[in-house]
């Protein structure tokens, strides 16, 4: 799938992946493993719809050289600027992500109308010393003094899929809040790093996206329990 550079706006850029169809999928990458380059694009396949009767699905990429987690004050004006240059209107709108890529399909979700949001191992803060013993991304986090999103909102409109490695991220998925619209999922045998290749390997990414857009909730936590997850009221005790 060939990916154009739709927009600029440092530290953020977008790619597009051209589609038909009314539904767009806006992916927002991780860190990344290099950190002396921009991330690049994530989910390409699960966004464009890359074997599924939705292909080729419209889709933007949306790489964040600061790695702010969406604090940069150019967030949202790149949004609403990216969905302001597609040519065909859109109906629904899902955001994903990994990581800092999910806590920013959140952060979305507050600058557009977005139908649902797939956040895999997302934080719940990335402030240092927010959630005790996390050290992981110091090397970034501890850059963000004044953050937009000290901690990860939760949509009021639509649907949020929340997908956790209890392995390492145990901490993080305790700390979210219950609230309408929005349910976790529980991955006991995974960690933060390999929770998306966990369900990668068992085919299961495109399904989860595909309920997720058609409101099929049924559907996804059967996807989800067939790949080992369990909804947090089922996998543990409420507090």
């Amino acid at each position: 799938m060939a990916l154009t550079r739709l927009l600029s706006r440092p530290p953020y850029s977008v790619d597009f992946a051209e589609g038909t169809g009314p539904d767009l999928v806006i992916s927002f990458a991780s860190v990344g493993h290099d950190p002396t380059r921009p991330p690049g694009a994530e989910f390409i396949a699960t966004a464009t719809g890359r074997g599924t009767a939705a292909a080729p699905r419209r889709a933007l990429f949306i790489s964040d050289e600061s790695r702010s987690w969406a604090s940069d004050p150019g967030f949202a004006p790149m949004l609403e600027e990216a969905l302001a240059r597609l040519d065909a209107p859109v109906s629904r709108i899902a955001t994903l992500g990994l990581s800092m890529g999910a806590f920013s399909a959140l952060a979305a979700a507050q600058v557009l109308p977005v139908d649902t949001v797939l956040a895999f191992s997302p934080q719940f803060s990335p402030l240092p010393g927010h959630i005790a013993g996390e050290t992981r991304w110091a090397e970034w986090t501890t850059r963000l003094t004044a953050p937009r999103w000290p901690e990860a909102p939760l949509p009021t409109r639509g649907t949020a899929w929340l997908f956790h490695g209890m392995r390492d991220d145990t901490p993080h998925a305790e700390a979210f809040p219950r609230a309408p619209g929005t349910e976790q999922i529980l991955f006991a045998e995974e960690s933060h790093a390999s929770l998306v290749p966990h369900l990668k390997r068992k085919g299961a990414l495109a399904g989860l996206l595909e309920a997720a857009l058609a409101g099929d909730r049924r559907r996804l936590l059967r996807i989800a329990a067939a790949c080992g997850g369990r909804r947090r009221d089922r996998a543990a005790p409420r507090p």
